[in-house]
């Protein structure tokens, strides 16, 4: 029996003046393969992440969201549970996910966190948004919080500091 191997595409635009976002890719893909083991998924995807400042994803919650200030990360899936086409043959895009750069240093201070736990940690909220997982309700927030927890605290422990 062949072994089925994911491909979990990483696009990474960022669109902040710091370059130092950029080196986090490794652990967004060992999270997307985590990801994908742990939910038992068998398609191969694509997701693109895009560092953003405040000011962008202000504007992007007020436009989308009706959310008049700054969040730190934001989700856009490219397809729902009803949708089936593909952008390209064999690798379904999943979606976008902006994240705020100043919010990862801000709440990795806050938290007690190394930013590399942070920006893990945001990636991969928004993954689960884009695989279709939310918190509006107490039931949805339980499955998807433990899940987050399943899937990083494996690659990027809590403790972990600077």
């Amino acid at each position: 029996m062949k072994e089925s191997v994911f491909l979990m595409n990483v696009i990474i635009n960022n669109q902040s003046s710091e370059k130092r976002w950029n080196r986090y890719k490794k652990d967004f893909v060992a999270i997307a393969e985590r990801t994908k083991m742990i939910l038992s998924l068998s398609q191969d995807y694509n997701a693109s992440i895009i560092f953003v400042d405040p000011a962008m994803i202000h504007e992007i919650n007020r436009e989308y969201r009706h959310i008049d200030r700054p969040t730190d990360v934001i989700s856009f899936a490219l397809k729902d549970e009803d949708d089936t086409y593909e952008m390209m043959e064999g690798l379904d895009e999943l979606g976008d996910i902006f994240i705020n750069v100043q919010a990862v240093v801000d709440q990795a201070a806050e938290y007690g966190h190394s930013l590399r736990r942070e920006v893990c940690f945001l990636f991969t909220h928004g993954l689960l948004h884009l695989l279709g997982y939310d918190h509006m309700e107490k039931d949805d927030e339980k499955i998807m919080f433990a899940l987050q927890d399943v899937i990083l605290d494996a690659i990027v422990p809590k403790k972990v500091h600077k």
